[in-house]
C-alpha cells in the first residue's frame, strides 16, 4: 500500500482509495481479513488515528465490517466488489472528460483521441507478448 505524502489528498482518504482499489482489482476478497489499524499505521508511518479514521469511514461506506475480538474484514457481500469498480470507473471518466472539457476538446475529438490511443495501446501490448 503506498501513500504519497507530498500530495493535498489526506492520508486517510489515500487509505480509503488503496482500499478500494485492491477490492475492485480482486487483490481484496469479501471475507479478506485486513491488517489491524496498528500494523496498518506501522506498515505505512502514519499516526494509529488516521488510520482508525480511514477504518471507520470504511465502515460507514459498507466496505469492511470489524468483529469484536477477530479483527477487521472486507465485507462478505459479493456485490461490493461490482460496486467499488463501479464507482471507481464512474470517478475515472468524470475527471477525464472534466479534464478533456477544460481544455477545450469536443465529445467527437475526445472519442477519437480515445481510440486512437486505446488502439496504439493494443497494439504495443500484443507486440511486447510475441
Amino acid at each position: 500500500m503506498n501513500i504519497d505524502f507530498s500530495t493535498s489528498i489526506p492520508i486517510y482518504l489515500q487509505i480509503i482509495e488503496e482500499f478500494k482499489r485492491q477490492i475492485a482489482t480482486g487483490a481484496l476478497k469479501p471475507g479478506d481479513k485486513v491488517p489491524s489499524q496498528r500494523e496498518l499505521a506501522a506498515q505505512l508511518k502514519v499516526n494509529a488515528n488516521t488510520v482508525q479514521r480511514a477504518y471507520r469511514e470504511m465502515e460507514i461506506l459498507g466496505l469492511v465490517e470489524t468483529l469484536r475480538g477477530q479483527g477487521t474484514f472486507i465485507r462478505q457481500v459479493q456485490e461490493i466488489v461490482e460496486e467499488t469498480r463501479s464507482e471507481m470507473l464512474t470517478d475515472l471518466v468524470d475527471d477525464f472528460v472534466r479534464s478533456m472539457q477544460a481544455l477545450g476538446l469536443s465529445r467527437e475529438k475526445t472519442l477519437e483521441l480515445v481510440g486512437v490511443r486505446f488502439q496504439e495501446l493494443q497494439s504495443g501490448k500484443e507486440v511486447e507478448e510475441k
